[in-house]
């Protein structure tokens, strides 16, 4: 399957790997620190986090045959990075079990899917849109200090989408590397790949966290990652049905808890990099460059031990640009169908910026409070049209 995947299919799956990796690894490390967990155990929970991923990605995807990614919830590690102050590991592992949980009860009553039925396309358009809107600025916002680094990635491509669009991405991860390594940008003193296996750890469950930190948690992961990532799916033409996508990851998430694997979700960011254009020109083959990323995702689990190295040697600036090229295509695309209807634009636009504005309400993200605040307005707007 691989050898018959076009070189950039392949490079969609390592970019929204490294992306996922790159962006939040550091915030998974800090909230099993603040859990108590040591080096070895966090290592353990890298390993284990990537080898879920990946195995459920690669599941799912080539089950339905079209790009489903899973990924871990930044937005909950950053929520138990916060709350688990003061509590056990074993407590810590407590609140995942009993957070996914309630994810796979969810699925088995399709109650996440009856609501997701209910979101009008423009709506998750618009989202996507707002989702993504700070992986570009974050792209153009490393010129101010890596002009040479990120001016010449960004040079690069536009002269790919000239003369060899689906090369432009693959013609900016080289040329950057190249620059990079000229500058002497990439630090690999520190860099080492060992393998570290993921540790048991027996569950405490604690009324107070259950309902403080559990509750929060999952209504933070269904809302700012679940959702944005269905909607994502839907965005981007591909319809498959939410409750087993919802009961496999959750399910996956749940058994291996005690090894550290807090959360599988449905991704949305890096999910859309291998469901645009650039992955692959036929939207029916985008599924490859998913399959790709779960082969990515497990060689990366094999040396989680590894990944706070990898991440220290490249260049954030050049992670950036990376992601925020390899996303233009589709931000462009979701502001497209996000305004195309007249009668849904300013809900469109209500929830695209009150999405990109990134305000976080009782402790659930920006991504869920758009989808409200749009979905409030598009119903107001309609009734107001219809009478």
């Amino acid at each position: 399957m691989l050898r018959a995947t076009p070189f950039p299919t392949l490079l969609a799956g390592f970019v929204a790997v490294l992306v996922g990796y790159a962006s939040s690894a550091a915030i998974i490390w800090q909230a099993a620190s603040v859990a108590g967990a040591t080096t070895a155990q966090i290592a353990g929970w890298m390993t284990a986090l990537g080898l879920a991923m990946g195995v459920s990605t690669l599941l799912l995807t080539l089950w339905h045959r079209v790009p489903v990614l899973t990924a871990w919830s930044t937005p909950g590690a950053a929520l138990l990075a916060t709350s688990l102050q003061g509590a056990t590991l074993n407590e810590a592992v407590g609140v995942f079990i009993f957070a996914n949980a309630l994810i796979v009860l969810c699925g088995a009553t399709g109650l996440f899917a009856r609501l997701m039925k209910i979101i009008p396309p423009s709506i998750a358009a618009a989202m996507l849109a707002g989702v993504l809107l700070r992986f570009g600025l974050q792209a153009f916002a490393t010129l101010d200090g890596q002009f040479l680094l990120c001016g010449s990635m960004l040079l690069t491509w536009l002269l790919g989408k000239a003369f060899a669009p689906r090369y432009a991405i693959v013609a900016a991860l080289f040329v950057g590397l190249l620059v990079a390594i000229t500058k002497g940008d990439i630090v690999t003193q520190n860099l080492s790949f060992a393998l570290a296996a993921p540790e048991f750890t027996m569950p405490i469950f604690s009324p107070a966290l259950l309902l403080s930190v559990g509750v929060p948690f999952f209504l933070v992961t269904m809302a700012s990652q679940n959702a944005p990532g269905i909607a994502t799916m839907n965005a981007a033409g591909y319809g498959v049905p939410v409750s087993p996508l919802m009961m496999i990851s959750g399910v996956m998430a749940l058994v291996l808890s005690p090894f550290g694997v807090y959360s599988i979700c449905i991704a949305a960011i890096t999910a859309a990099i291998c469901q645009s254009p650039d992955a692959h020109p036929d939207r029916d083959q985008r599924w490859r460059a998913a399959a790709a990323a779960g082969v990515f995702y497990i060689l990366a689990g094999i040396f989680g031990g590894s990944i706070t190295g990898v991440m220290a040697a490249l260049p954030t600036s050049w992670i950036q640009m990376l992601a925020g090229l390899a996303l233009l295509g589709t931000i462009s695309g979701s502001l497209v169908q996000a305004l195309s209807n007249e009668n849904h634009r300013d809900a469109a636009v209500v929830t695209f910026l009150m999405t990109a504005s990134g305000v976080t309400l009782a402790g659930i993200g920006s991504a869920f409070w758009g989808l409200v605040a749009g979905g409030a307005s598009y119903a107001l707007l309609s009734l107001a049209r219809n009478r």
